[in-house]
């Protein structure tokens, strides 16, 4: 059995259809590689196919064409988005091309000039119109049913909903501003329907995504609109109160630390509300002056100072961050500093990159770029210490008593769950190794933790 240790490269995701087309129809792959905000891109897209009377298939061979959904945020995602489809022209032959290297289309046909087609993020449009031209339509709507929560790439009972596209901060690292734009916030009435649709399918745990999902609402200026029996004001104190009326978990990713996330935490400390106490907080590093060299909205004293006042609110707070070592000229003393840092914040999850520069970035033109065996010597040490600190605050662990959700249930009968502090794909695990007779993917049990290892824990059902 293998642990599931921070892992934050672009995952690959391939659609999860078990349906078998029918004689005629056209059928339509999808490659999805990156976030989940690209994931949820790769699920409306099948979702407007599939009512449009297209097969989805989970593989290259079934399909008459397919979509590669594309990341662009590192060197190496680009790398690997280009060898993807690499692999789907050798498989398949006929391939579109999206998401966020589709904003770069010359890097994609200088590679591969065979592509059908290639459009940017989130131009659903677009990518349509390049279906209809190379796998014409052909629905027959007396038989192609759309599921009312449409095509999912997720397990049935876990789904990302996304609140909001683009961000509004300048850091130099990062391009996805410029390939996804400015913050555009959805209406909270539009995503309360959404996510009330999801849950009355099935859906258990509602993972909250954004670029920036504490700046929910900034863009259009917090306005208020009609919902069930009163108003929803678009912020993300509202809108986060409000989904966790729905019955389901709610968890909550990106989440720039701003002052005005403390008031999240009384949700999260309520138990009689789906908000999970869990935040995903990516504060990049801790040394102020790095920090500025980033063009970051934060700074690593004050952060403590938050951490702690969240934690006195709800003590049960799980905390889970990504950091970034040997950003262009990061000394010894800022990367020791960064480490000092972790060692008193006591974050429970913690990923860690070694900095790229991405085609397009301000931080390409700094001064005192790091030597990558440097790079490699400051991540190696920065994870050894990230994975000391998980050892203690899972073996604190051992013998409390957990709420979990079931993940997926193997042929010998091994439960793989998480813990309201696990995220799924990015955190750890909770195994049930004994009594899961009668257990059913989706179901939330009690359990009692009796083993901790470096990022899971085991337990037995009570």
């Amino acid at each position: 059995m293998s642990t599931n240790p921070p892992d934050l490269r672009p995952d690959l995701a391939r659609a999860r259809v078990t349906e078998t087309p029918r004689k005629g129809q056209p059928v339509i792959g999808m490659v999805s590689l990156g976030c989940p905000k690209a994931l949820v891109d790769s699920e409306r897209i099948l979702t407007r196919l599939r009512a449009e009377g297209y097969g989805i298939s989970p593989d290259y061979s079934g399909a008459d064409a397919v979509i590669v959904n594309t990341c662009g945020f590192l060197d190496s995602a680009k790398a690997e988005s280009l060898d993807a489809i690499g692999e789907a022209l050798a498989e398949n032959g006929r391939v579109i091309v999206t998401g966020c290297l589709g904003a770069e289309p010359e890097y994609i046909t200088g590679t591969h000039p065979r592509v059908l087609a290639v459009t940017g993020p989130h131009q659903y449009e677009q990518v349509l119109d390049a279906v209809h031209t190379a796998v014409p339509p052909s629905p027959d709507p007396f038989i192609d049913l759309l599921p009312e929560a449409g095509v999912k790439l997720t397990p049935r009972h876990y789904s990302y909903l996304k609140i909001s596209e683009g961000c509004n901060h300048k850091c130099k690292f990062c391009i996805i501003p410029d390939m996804r734009g400015r913050l555009a916030s959805r209406p909270g009435h539009a995503i309360l329907r959404e996510a009330e649709k999801l849950v009355d399918s099935g859906v258990r745990e509602l993972l909250v995504i954004s670029q920036d999902t504490s700046a929910y609402g900034l863009d259009r200026k917090y306005d208020v609109n009609p919902w069930k029996d009163g108003d929803l004001r678009s912020h993300i104190v509202d809108l986060s109160r409000a989904l966790g009326q729905l019955g389901a978990w709610v968890r909550l990713h990106y989440v720039y630390p701003y002052p005005h996330v403390r008031e999240l935490i009384p949700l999260m400390a309520d138990h009689e509300n789906g908000v999970l106490p869990y935040l995903d907080i990516p504060f990049q590093h801790a040394h102020p002056d790095v920090l500025k060299r980033m063009a970051r909205p934060a700074a690593g004293a004050r952060t403590l100072d938050e951490i702690a006042a969240w934690r006195a609110i709800c003590p049960d707070l799980t905390l889970r961050s990504t950091f970034i070592v040997g950003y262009p000229g990061e000394t010894e003393a800022e990367f020791q500093t960064l480490l000092d840092w972790l060692d008193e914040a006591q974050l429970d999850r913690v990923g860690c990159f070694k900095y790229e520069n991405v085609e397009g970035a301000r931080s390409n033109d700094l001064p005192d770029h790091v030597p990558e065996e440097v790079k490699q010597d400051r991540w190696d040490r920065f994870m050894e210490k990230a994975q000391a600190i998980s050892v203690d605050k899972l073996a604190a662990k051992v013998g409390s008593v957990q709420d979990v959700i079931v993940d997926d249930i193997d042929e010998d009968g091994i439960a793989t769950c998480r813990t309201k502090a696990d995220a799924p794909e990015i955190d750890g695990c909770l195994f049930i190794d004994e009594n899961t007779e009668g257990l059913s993917v989706g179901e939330i049990v009690t359990v009692e933790v009796d083993e901790a290892g470096e990022y899971d824990l085991w337990g037995r059902r009570l």
